[in-house]
């Protein structure tokens, strides 16, 4: 049985010792009249519903720093989280191995991958935009309020269960379905409540919430990071800009954990777990009509409650030792044969007059041709924490749940997660099992790397965590 919260481990060999931890917010709002990506079109943004931030923690064992930001984005280049490391290494001596950048993955934001053509096409080595600019300098901002705000603290885990709002977007269907190569795929995202051709989602969601949290040694909360595989929520306004339920979940832990006004101010944090084939549409179930912004809450309101039940049990510990091991794993980037690259540029030269087979097939015309630009190989980082005896993976792509629940149940440690996006954004990871099936999230522009590269990742994953166990 855990012990309750007021108790904290107390460990010989760490009776000396001091664990610190820090925690900043860093305001990262775009200007109006940016495109906000996610969706088929960019709307225009014209309204700030809520603004966007870079969430930072640090923690500190004596002999080694750790840096989470988990910015309100859509989605980073690794070129980008490269170069802010670099900043941040300039700045704080804390090496880019032991700092984790990721993004929520908020469909209502306008974009940190750059714009136009540099935002579609290979852009590695191009010059960063003003607003990269501006994230750079912000998350480097955010690293250093919060080193100015380390101060002794317990540190503990754990894991919840929210099953209600996660659920497979990709449904086997009775008779397959035309995608936009003019092929038959087994497999549809998002087929709809009134859909009779759906049988059953193409796999299971990972429901767990995991989080870590820090809190002085008078108790007072410092800051906690959780991690749920829920893709985003959305029902917001076109045109809107907002950090989905992510920042509703961090404002309502704040408010559960009675830790408003404090000076430092509390930093919740909410991370993307793997939720590249997860939304939280149920459709199995009857239609739902909700005005806007109101599951998000719901949803948030949900998880929160559910991180506050179990934090009510939480083992603190006195001082854990923190670890980092970074390594760049090299895939093949899936190109487009002959037959392919003829087809799309058919496609794009058709009039209009024609009629697609499918209603996307123009935009993965030019996604095929766009592939051409792409290098054959590309190096992605993969990364991993510990925190005494939590393991934390971090993966450049919108990974599949499947592969998370995977991770979980071969690390060497009691309790992992992992953070999607991180580090990255190389588009999404399917299993070779699902490349079989079909469906958007397989096809070539969607997903750019070879169909094995979700298991490579996870034994490189291993291996990494294996070593963090060694040293």
């Amino acid at each position: 049985m855990p012990v309750e919260a007021s108790t904290q481990t107390k460990d010989k060999d760490s009776a000396e010792k001091v664990f610190r931890a820090g925690a900043a917010t860093s305001n990262i709002t775009p200007h109006l009249g940016g495109g906000i990506i996610g969706g088929w079109g960019i709307p225009e943004a014209d309204y700030i519903h809520d603004e966007l931030h870079a969430r930072c923690l640090v923690l500190d064992d004596g002999a080694t720093k750790l840096v989470f930001i988990i910015a309100d984005v859509l989605g980073l280049h690794q070129d980008l989280t490269e170069e802010a490391k670099k900043l941040i290494f300039e700045e704080t001596n804390i090496p880019p191995e032991n700092v984790l950048i990721s993004a929520i993955h908020t469909h209502s934001a306008t974009s940190a991958m750059g714009v136009g053509d540099k935002r579609r096409k290979w852009s590695e080595g191009e010059p960063f935009d003003d607003y990269q600019k501006f994230l750079m300098r912000r998350f480097a901002d955010a690293v250093r309020i919060a080193l100015k705000n380390l101060e002794p603290v317990h540190i503990g885990w754990g894991v919840g269960n929210v099953p209600e709002h996660v659920f497979v977007r990709r449904w086997m269907m009775k008779e397959p379905v035309i995608n936009p190569f003019g092929e038959y795929d087994k497999v549809m995202m998002n087929p709809g409540v009134a859909n009779d051709n759906k049988l059953e989602p193409a796999g299971i969601p990972d429901p767990e919430v995991s989080f870590l949290s820090v809190r002085s040694l008078d108790g007072r909360p410092v800051a906690l990071l959780a991690n749920y595989s829920l893709h985003y929520v959305g029902g917001v306004p076109s045109g809107h800009i907002s950090a989905d339920y992510f920042a509703v979940f961090a404002d309502r832990i704040q408010e559960l954990l009675k830790a408003d006004r404090q000076d430092p101010p509390f930093v919740g944090m909410m991370s993307n777990g793997t939720s590249g084939d997860v939304n939280n549409i149920n459709y199995g179930g009857p239609a739902e009509h909700n005005p806007p912004y109101h599951k998000m809450r719901r949803v948030a309101e949900d998880v929160a409650r559910e991180v506050f039940r179990v934090h009510n049990s939480v083992q603190y510990h006195n001082w854990v030792p923190l670890k980092a091991a970074r390594e760049e794993l090299t895939l093949e980037v899936r190109k487009p044969d002959k037959k392919m690259v003829e087809r799309a540029k058919s496609i794009l030269a058709s009039p209009d007059t024609v009629k697609p087979v499918h209603r996307h097939e123009e935009t993965y015309a030019g996604r095929i041709l766009n592939l051409l630009d792409w290098p054959d190989h590309v190096d992605i980082v993969l990364q991993v924490f510990r925190i005494g005896d939590l393991g934390v993976a971090a993966i450049p792509f919108e990974t599949f749940a499947e592969t998370g629940i995977e991770i979980k149940a071969k690390s060497p440690f009691k309790t992992t997660f992992t953070i999607e996006l991180a580090n990255g954004y190389y588009g999404y990871l399917p299993t070779p099992g699902q490349h079989k099936l079909g469906g958007y999230e397989t096809w070539l522009g969607t997903n750019k790397v070879e169909k094995g590269a979700s298991e490579k990742i996870v034994t490189k994953l291993m291996e990494l965590f294996v070593s963090m166990q060694q040293n």
